[in-house]
């Protein structure tokens, strides 16, 4: 996986313009402006200004009118301030957002295999809500087991910060899972009923 995505850095010429991409293409509903996303991809503004600029020429995005901004964003609205957004009517939309959707399962596929091999003694672990695209799901992660609570909170920040989304979780011990589980508790009769992966299941051959 870390090979896959060396490879589309220098497919897209820097690490900044491809997660500069990412958080365009994974929010094509929404505007930015250049301080938020330097925060939200870790990189200093003035890297992230030069590759909006060289977007903005590509076509790519589009400084956003000023009669298009939000309610919310004209109270931090000024005329320095300059919001951009994904040109959804783009010849390059399609093309780029299908290779956009290919660099967030590379990323979903580390948070996983971490998350297998970190997380501590996992007897069941499933994805759901953003992993299956399923906006009704009460959770994203449901781990099962004697996990390590530092260890699963660093993972989940640190892919918080990689794919630009808050990620839902809870934890359970095995214990309380099966006791939930028996008393048909509705919490997690909403997780198995949305849309759902089963990443590791070594509880229901012994329920």
């Amino acid at each position: 996986m870390f090979k896959e995505k060396y490879m589309l850095e220098h497919f897209f010429g820097s690490k900044t313009r491809l997660k500069l991409l990412q958080v365009f293409f994974y929010n094509p509903d929404k505007n930015f402006f250049g301080r938020e996303l330097a925060r939200l991809i870790n990189i200093q503004l003035n890297a992230v200004r030069r590759e909006i600029s060289n977007l903005e020429k590509l076509g790519i995005i589009y400084q956003v009118p000023k009669e298009q901004i939000t309610d919310v964003e004209l109270e931090n609205f000024t005329g320095k301030l300059k919001y951009y957004r994904v040109r959804m009517d783009s010849l390059l939309f399609n093309e780029l957002g299908a290779l956009m959707s290919k660099v967030k399962v590379i990323e979903e596929q580390e948070l996983i295999d971490e998350i297998t091999k970190k997380a501590g003694d996992l007897k069941m672990f499933l994805l759901a809500g953003i992993f299956t695209a399923d906006q009704n799901a009460t959770v994203d992660m449901l781990l099962v087991g004697r996990i390590k609570p530092i260890t699963i909170n660093n993972l989940i920040k640190k892919f918080e910060g990689i794919m630009r989304q808050p990620i839902r979780y809870t934890v359970m011990s095995e214990n309380e899972y099966r006791e939930r589980k028996e008393i048909g508790d509705k919490f997690l009769y909403n997780i198995f009923e949305a849309n759902h992966v089963v990443v590791v299941d070594k509880i229901s051959s012994n329920l």
